[in-house]
Parts: structure tokens; C-alpha cells; sequence
């Protein structure tokens, strides 16, 4: 089901963001709107600048040119750390969970930096409250109480991405940035993923990047397409499946191979 959330002030507003690598333009230009109630996906082939523009957002990258604002706030200036605690979460493409610990200890660890105060140093960290209740919340969320006290090493592939998700949510983002998290995964756990993201659309702003077509076509709002750094349309997924420009850049491509 596809909401229009474009009557809100977006959330995230990225304008003309540009990434020069040496001589190479990696993204140029790139304007983008994330809002509250909806699932921006930004799609293209290899090379397109999506991972660059992520990086970017989440301020892994400082952008060459171009302006980011969090909530109205310029935040173009703001370090990685900075954005993650006013709210800007993200998942990577590859998978970023402690193997050795339980699925809650995962959880736990990530909402205890998120809530790390000089002040509760003292306290032993096994004995917080708030971050185990925090774990616990998410896990619930991302469809992994069950799994609570399993070493996180013997999930399986998407109980893995399901798991990183709950992770990011311990963070308590209000922004979502999505590496290709149904990446290498099968028809029964890409279902699964596909279902959280649309639970979690309703209070938060997500952008995904995403290499499965029939997932993005479901699941989003709006696509944005990138070719070679820039966008080439930016629009709901149904002007985007008949839109020539897309259909030749894009789409065509992907239905020859």
C-alpha cells in the first residue's frame, strides 16, 4: 500500500548532494526527501552512486557540495556520530553482528552506546535496565523474541539482516538507511523482511537501497533512479515501471540479463 506523506515537512532533506572522488564524480547533484509514513527506495546498476549517496546521509562521507537537513536543521556540517544521535540509523551491506554473543547482548550493547551517560559509567553494564528493556523491545519488533538467548552466529543468513535491523532500532533512529538487506536471502526470509520494513514505515522515514526489483515495486512509496551519479526520475513506483528514460537506463537493462 502506497501512502502519501508529502503533506509532512520531510524529516530528512538532502539538497544537490555531490561527492567528488579526485576526478571522479561519484554523486552529483543528488536531492532527495525522506519522510515519516513512507519507504523511498533508490535504485540503479552497479556503479550508480546509491552505496556513496548512503554513505553520505549517514555522514560517513562529508559531501563535496550540496546541503543535509535533519528535521528542519542544517546538519551538512554534522559528523557521523553527531547524526546517529539526533536520529540517522543505518545498516550495511555486509553484516556488522557480534557472532560470539546472544541476540539480546547484541541488541543490549547497541541500545547501552546509544544511552551511554558519562555519569552511569559506575553502573555494571549487564545491570542496565533500560538498554535490556530497549533489546527486548526491538527484538519483539523484528520478529527475533524467540531467538533471544541464541548466539547470534547460528542464525541463519536473514535472521542475520533481521538482527542488524533490531540493532539499528536500538539506536532509537527515527531515519532508516537500508543497504540491500533482503541481499542473498530466500523467497520465505526476503517475506519476512519485506513485512518489518512495512511495519516500520509507519513511524519511521526509511530509504532503501535495493538491487531485488519485485521487492522495491512492492514495498515503496517512491524510487528514486540514480545512472552514473545523477538522478534520472524521481517518482511514485508506478510512473517509474512506464517511464521511458527508466525503461532504457534501467529497467530494460535488467529484463535482458
Amino acid at each position: 500500500m502506497h501512502t502519501d506523506a508529502h503533506h509532512s515537512q520531510p524529516l530528512l532533506q538532502a539538497g544537490a548532494l555531490t561527492r567528488r572522488f579526485g576526478g571522479l564524480t561519484a554523486v552529483k547533484a543528488v536531492s532527495i526527501d525522506l519522510h515519516v509514513g513512507e519507504l523511498h527506495a533508490v535504485i540503479g546498476t552497479n556503479g550508480a552512486g546509491k552505496s556513496t549517496l548512503i554513505n553520505m546521509l549517514s555522514g560517513e562521507i562529508a559531501a563535496s557540495e550540496g546541503m543535509l537537513k535533519l528535521d528542519g536543521v542544517d546538519a551538512t556540517a554534522w559528523p557521523q556520530p553527531k547524526r546517529a544521535r539526533a536520529g540517522i540509523g543505518r545498516s550495511y551491506q555486509r553484516t556488522t553482528i557480534f557472532p560470539q554473543f546472544s541476540v539480546l547482548e547484541n541488541c543490549r550493547l547497541t541500545a547501552q552506546a546509544a544511552l551511554q551517560r558519562p555519569w552511569h559509567l559506575w553502573q555494571s553494564a549487564r545491570g542496565c535496565a533500560a538498554s535490556v528493556g530497549i533489546a527486548r523491545e526491538v527484538l519483539e519488533v523484528a520478529g527475533l523474541a524467540g531467538f533471544a538467548e541464541r548466539p547470534a552466529g547460528s542464525m541463519s543468513h536473514g535472521q542475520k539482516r533481521q538482527l542488524e535491523i533490531a540493532m539499528c532500532l536500538a539506536t532509537r533512529p527515527r531515519v532508516l538507511l537500508l543497504d540491500e538487506p533482503l541481499a542473498g536471502m530466500g523467497a520465505e526470509e526476503a517475506e519476512r523482511m519485506l513485512s518489518l520494513l512495512e511495519r516500520l514505515k509507519r513511524d519511521h522515514a526509511i530509504l532503501l537501497v535495493e538491487h531485488d526489483m519485485d521487492a522495491v515495486f512492492r514495498v515503496a512509496d517512491r524510487i528514486t533512479v540514480m545512472v552514473n551519479g545523477e538522478v534520472i526520475a524521481s517518482d511514485t513506483p508506478d510512473n517509474i515501471r512506464v517511464n521511458p528514460d527508466v525503461q532504457t537506463a534501467y529497467l530494460g537493462d535488467a529484463h535482458e540479463h
